[in-house]
């Protein structure tokens, strides 16, 4: 799978020409357990591979990336994207849609936007679900709300990312952006963690103390861990060998996948 090297002004710079230009993009945000569900499950690789950009939004990629000998640039972590795009939008006038959450978040999270981000719209929000069985309904919903900016989609991984990969060639939307729980955090259902926290690389384990039963899914912290370690020397005689890294600018033409992105153990090469 990939996973792109943006600093966080170059992904605002990205986002700015997807919705000038019209067409239809989404983001992803993979993490270490991304990583881990993309080596069993062939769809979601494929529609993490789909999106337009890819932010470097897991602090264990980071951490792998250095070990490497390939580290990114910055981290750029999503909830923290979508705060700076809705500073840009509310400059810019940018239409809003919120999908999925629990019932009642997307709308609180939707009114602390506009306040805090006068001149943001946020011009709908539904719930839905990512079945495809329920697709008509949020493309419905979102129509009604048209022309629609930014669509943020809170249904979660994997669902999310195959909702995006299903829905986004026909919505007429063009930015889209998987989210998770970005909207518990805004809405003030979930308190995030600190920055001191979130500078330590501690997010995961604040994340876990405040949301319990988040334990199954962050079992596959350690298994990214080992995993990382055991490939350092197969990716560090990758990299001595290409004599360079070998990630690409999401502005960049488009490449083939064997040529293109950020190696880890289980993408299809």
């Amino acid at each position: 799978m990939r996973v792109d090297d943006v600093t966080f002004p170059e992904a605002l710079a990205l986002l700015r020409q997807f919705v000038a230009s019209r067409a239809p993009h989404y983001v992803v945000t993979p993490n270490p357990e991304f990583v881990m569900l993309a080596q069993r499950d062939a769809a979601f690789r494929a529609a993490l591979n789909g999106a337009t950009l890819a932010i470097p939004d897991g602090g264990g990629l980071l951490l792998a990336a250095r070990l490497w000998g390939r580290p990114f640039r910055e981290q750029v972590r999503g909830t923290d994207l979508v705060y700076r795009l809705a500073r840009v939008g509310a400059a810019e006038g940018q239409r809003w849609f919120l999908l999925g959450a629990a019932p009642g978040v997307a709308e609180a999270a939707g009114r602390r936007l506009m306040a805090r981000y006068p001149g943001l719209q946020v011009v709908g929000t539904f719930g839905g679900s990512p079945h495809p069985a329920d697709d008509d309904a949020a493309h419905a919903a979102i129509q009604a709300a048209a022309p629609v900016d930014v669509l943020l989609v809170a249904y979660g991984a994997p669902g999310q990312e195959l909702w995006m990969a299903r829905n986004v060639p026909t919505l007429g939307v063009p930015v889209v952006m998987g989210i998770g729980g970005v909207l518990d955090f805004i809405s003030g259902r979930v308190r995030r963690a600190p920055r001191w926290v979130r500078d330590l690389g501690l997010e995961w384990l604040f994340r876990l103390l405040v949301q319990p039963r988040r334990w199954r899914r962050q079992l596959a912290l350690p298994r990214f861990a080992l995993q990382a370690l055991l490939a350092t020397p197969r990716e560090r005689a990758r990299l001595r060998a290409t004599r360079g890294d070998i990630r690409r600018s999401p502005a960049a033409p488009r490449e083939s996948p064997d040529r293109a992105g950020w190696g880890v153990a289980g993408e299809n090469r």
